[in-house]
């Protein structure tokens, strides 16, 4: 310590060291979980997987109230390349579903871990691409590989690539859109127990052994299974080595991660970006959080299936655990304490859009056939009106529907109980297009801009591809 005498009074001086201590920013995020978008996922520097099990080893421990960084690479693990073919759609292996960074045991100040039955509250700080890797991806899957919610209407596989301007994403596939992408994990969960586990492989068991012919989706014929039970094909555990029998046992237990369940896992919530909080039920010791599956946008439904802007990139999280959080505010829905679901509170960053275009969708299929409050039926033809009108404007109807699964549109269920109709909208902000897009009287003026415009990049087979029928009963190629 130094003294300054003075002839009256003296001052103390600090030592250099405890000033900048009080007065330092605060350091930047631990990275816990570092990617090379050159490798891959299997080869990254800390393992990676691609399913559920409350055996995956953590890769890290994470203190509640430490700010740390989860780099992810996008879903496939780079399988999807910037390039001019969506032959790499066409042909996905979906048993690679979803490559997750983590997990992540996430302990209090005293180094004591989350334990059963504790609430894991999951800050979203700040989140983005990777660095050097700032484009992405949104595609429409084969119909005999996965299709999509219009699978009937769109058969074959097409790709668009997105390219990032900051905030704002736009494609050289649909040209006169430019938006600023509501960035978010679609994936974020924590592990499950045994015990429910086996809730969810026996209840997904039970459905996949129902005929197909006896369940559809607005009145189509399921094109993929009704569930995606284990497999160990493409499975990636993390620290457990491939081929042992650890790995073997496990892998013919784990979960995909496809659906969102009881943890989290794949909800596709487009609104948890930055400073949003997610609270996760605790099933294991440590909770055991995973997150990965990054998009820089999405429309509500990401109705294409691979319909968001798939990316790589990073999250900057903060965790609190709230010991009993589990009994105090997730009141079970179900036969066991275990059918909980997580709470998302949404941050307060998101896109600024002052005027919108709503097409509303009703409980009648494109046939004629009248449903009862089916919402699914509501929201299909929400999204087919959007379609049709849209393509009046210089697309293709493949193009709008691509654009309608990742923009920011707003998707609600505005009727559920006036029978016999549900009705669904499809809300889209008009700012995103070059052009006005709303109805109005001509006079004399031009109508949409007709112009032929570059389209959806394609398969180098689709003549190979069998015909379809839709619902009104025309040949769909």
């Amino acid at each position: 310590m130094i003294l300054l005498l003075g002839a009256q009074n003296f001052q103390r001086v600090e030592p250099l060291e405890k000033i900048l201590s009080q007065n330092m920013a605060p350091l930047t995020p631990r990275l816990v979980v570092p990617i090379d978008v050159k490798k891959q996922p299997w080869e990254q520097k800390i393992p990676l997987h691609n399913r559920w099990h409350p055996d995956i080893p953590p890769v890290a421990d994470v203190t509640e109230g430490e700010l740390f960084r989860v780099e992810m690479v996008d879903w496939t693990g780079g399988r999807v390349g910037d390039d001019n073919s969506a032959d790499d759609i066409k042909f996905m292996d979906l048993t690679i579903t979803h490559y997750l960074s983590g997990p992540l045991r996430i302990v209090d100040a005293e180094g004591v871990p989350a334990s059963p039955g504790d609430l894991l509250a999951v800050e979203i700080c700040n989140l983005g691409p990777l660095p050097g890797d700032e484009w992405g991806y949104t595609a429409i899957f084969e119909r005999e590989n996965g299709g999509g919610f219009l699978t009937d209407h769109f058969p074959r596989a097409r790709k668009a690539i997105w390219y990032f301007e900051g905030i704002y994403a736009y494609s050289p596939q649909i040209p006169g859109v430019r938006f600023p992408g509501l960035t978010h994990p679609g994936i974020i969960g924590t592990a499950p127990s045994v015990e429910l586990l086996n809730i969810w492989n026996e209840r997904e068991k039970r459905l996949s052994e129902t005929s197909p012919e006896t369940l559809k989706v607005c009145e189509v014929l399921h094109q993929r299974p009704l569930a995606n039970l284990p497999t160990p094909k493409n499975c990636l555990l993390g620290k457990i080595q491939k081929g042992t029998a650890e790995w073997h046992k496990m892998a013919n237990e784990a979960a995909r991660t496809i659906p969102g369940r009881e943890n989290g896992g794949n909800c596709d919530i487009k609104n948890l970006s930055r400073g949003s909080k997610v609270y996760l039920p605790v099933f294991v010791e440590g909770a055991n959080l995973s997150t990965g599956d990054m998009h820089f946008s999405q429309g509500d439904g990401e109705v294409s299936f691979c319909g968001a802007i798939e990316m790589s990139g990073f999250l900057e999280l903060k965790c609190e655990i709230i010991r009993g959080g589990m009994k105090e505010y997730l009141i079970p829905v179900g036969p066991t304490p275990l059918h909980v679901n997580p709470i998302f509170e949404i941050g307060p960053v998101e896109p600024r859009f002052s005027e919108w275009l709503v097409f509303e969708g009703i409980s009648v299929d494109e046939s004629g056939k009248q449903h009862f409050l089916d919402a699914s039926v509501a929201y299909k033809r929400a999204v087919l009106n959007a379609i049709e009108y849209l393509s009046r404007f210089g697309y293709s109807k493949e193009q709008v529907y691509l654009l309608l699964s990742c923009c920011p549109c707003e998707g609600r269920i505005s009727g559920i109980v006036d029978s016999p109709n549900a009705v669904a909208t499809l809300a889209i902000p008009t700012a995103i297009f070059d052009q006005d897009i709303r109805p109005k009287h001509l006079r004399g003026r031009p109508g949409p801009k007709l112009i032929r415009l570059p389209d959806l990049l394609s398969c180098s087979n689709d003549g190979h591809l069998p015909v379809s029928e839709d619902q009104s009963g025309r040949s769909v190629p």
